[in-house]
């Protein structure tokens, strides 16, 4: 996996710009990423002893985590830092830019855009005309919020974020031209019905993007995917189909040698309906 290109330099300084700007100074933005480098590490060796995610269930994770803003912030600071730094997560970056189409119209969804990074980019990128959030948490509906009204990215006016739970009632009962999830199945109890309401808001042409991952344990990671081939079934069995996709195997270690090994995999598909 090559370095970062001279344009990732650019975009990360310039986001860690826009963050010292917003009044985080570059100690807090490195206690962040310290934060999640630590948590990540804990966790993995937690995994690897019991062979199990910590926690299996919302309510678990949901105070600690989602409903703290201290801890929630600093986590979407260090997370976003990792969307470049983190071999594996550079590379799941580079796939969605390569993926998301440039030309087509229409509404645009993202389910849990955290810290608003990967929004910020397809609204850069596409020709969407209008752009959802929804998020859980309070304080990532902040954060992207004030990423996309900061003003420093450019102008937007045509979005709309709202900080709720995507099984739960929306706004609008409508059908999207796209659909983004990134990093989101792993997190909740049901990623099958994850699935199927994307199923039931997606038209036929309609462009969607999924992340998640395989042995990645993280302090809110509940659902434990064991391989790709039980993950692909359960997104063929919501009735979507798979069009590309990119698998990312643990760092030096072959895709066979991460899953026996339970190492971390990343997983990124583009699907249709």
């Amino acid at each position: 996996m090559r370095a970062m290109t001279d344009d990732e330099i650019q975009i990360l300084e310039t986001y860690l710009d826009y963050c010292i700007g917003a009044g985080q100074p570059i100690e807090y933005l490195g206690q962040c990423y310290d934060l999640i480098v630590k948590d990540t590490l804990r966790e993995q060796f937690f995994f690897q002893k019991h062979k199990r995610y910590r926690y299996s269930t919302y309510a678990e994770v949901a105070a600690s985590v989602y409903m703290n803003d201290e801890y929630m912030e600093m986590y979407m600071y260090g997370l976003a830092i990792t969307s470049f730094l983190w071999p594996n997560h550079r590379q799941m970056r580079r796939f969605f830019l390569q993926q998301v189409p440039t030309t087509t119209t229409g509404r645009y969804l993202e389910i849990g855009p955290g810290h608003g990074i990967y929004l910020l980019s397809a609204m850069q990128k596409s020709a969407y005309d209008f752009f959802e959030g929804i998020d859980i948490s309070p304080k990532s509906i902040e954060l992207t919020r004030s990423l996309l009204d900061s003003g420093y990215f450019g102008n937007f006016a045509n979005f709309e974020l709202y900080c709720r739970d995507f099984l739960g009632e929306r706004t609008a009962h409508r059908q999207y031209d796209a659909i983004v999830m990134g990093e989101v199945l792993e997190h909740v109890e049901e990623p099958r019905a994850f699935l199927r309401t994307i199923r039931s808001l997606a038209k036929k042409e309609s462009f969607i993007y999924i992340t998640t991952c395989i042995n990645a344990p993280a302090i809110d990671h509940i659902y434990l995917f064991d391989s790709v081939d039980s993950l692909e079934q359960l997104i063929k069995s919501s009735g979507l189909s798979i069009v590309d996709k990119l698998v990312v195997p643990y760092e030096n270690r072959s895709l066979e040698e991460s899953v026996e090994q339970r190492m971390p995999v990343n997983v990124a598909y583009a699907l249709s309906a």
